[in-house]
């Protein structure tokens, strides 16, 4: 298939790559699977033997009038231990690299269809200027974007970091959260390539 090109001209990726249909449930997991696993899972709690304190019986069992107690560190009395304390845990989820690839195609597809995905010869920048990268976007009718470059470029990065509604990443480190986060998306012809050659 043939996609078209800011300004003018084509080019040819495969039907393979950014011509599939939309799998919502698909990328609905990978999603979900991508932000459990960015999850610290670090919570932890004490329990009623961890809590420091109440190894004595705070009062006798009977004729005071007051109901039982065995420790002041009880769960029901202040400053006690939790019944069902946290732990640490592991979110994560297993992702196949087949359904990954696979929920990364279809987002693509979606994009494409959606005439979401703006394509460029390339995006450089002499050097850091923001004002610079504002016009470069207002030229290419986008602000709120994800730029997609085909490596890491230190100037395009620093351009474009304070600008409001713009994210930035190379074509290597691109994922499926990342991809719904914005608008439209501005990739470079290299970057492009890239990504179909990766999930073809």
């Amino acid at each position: 298939m043939k996609l078209k090109m800011q300004g003018s001209g084509t080019v040819d990726v495969a039907d393979s790559t950014f011509g599939v249909k939309f799998n919502e449930p698909l990328i609905h997991q990978v999603v979900s699977a991508f932000l459990a696993g960015g999850r610290a899972g670090t919570k932890a709690q004490k329990n009623r033997s961890q809590a420091r304190g109440g190894g004595a019986k705070p009062w006798r069992q009977k004729g005071t009038g007051r109901a039982r107690a065995g420790t002041i560190r009880s769960p029901i009395w202040v400053g006690g231990g939790r019944t069902f304390a946290a732990r640490p845990r592991d979110f994560s989820q297993k992702v196949n690299r087949k359904m990954y690839r696979a929920a990364l195609r279809s987002l693509f597809s979606e994009l494409v269809r959606q005439d979401r995905l703006v394509i460029t010869e390339s995006i450089e920048m002499k050097a850091p200027k923001t004002k610079e990268m504002a016009a470069l976007l207002k030229s290419n009718g986008v602000d709120n974007v994800l730029i997609v470059n085909e490596a890491f470029d230190e100037k395009v990065f620093l351009s474009a970091r304070n600008l409001p509604n713009v994210g930035i990443c190379d074509a290597g480190s691109i994922d499926p959260v990342v991809l719904m986060r914005f608008e439209k998306v501005l990739i470079t012809l290299p970057a492009l390539k890239l990504i179909e050659e990766r999930l073809s």
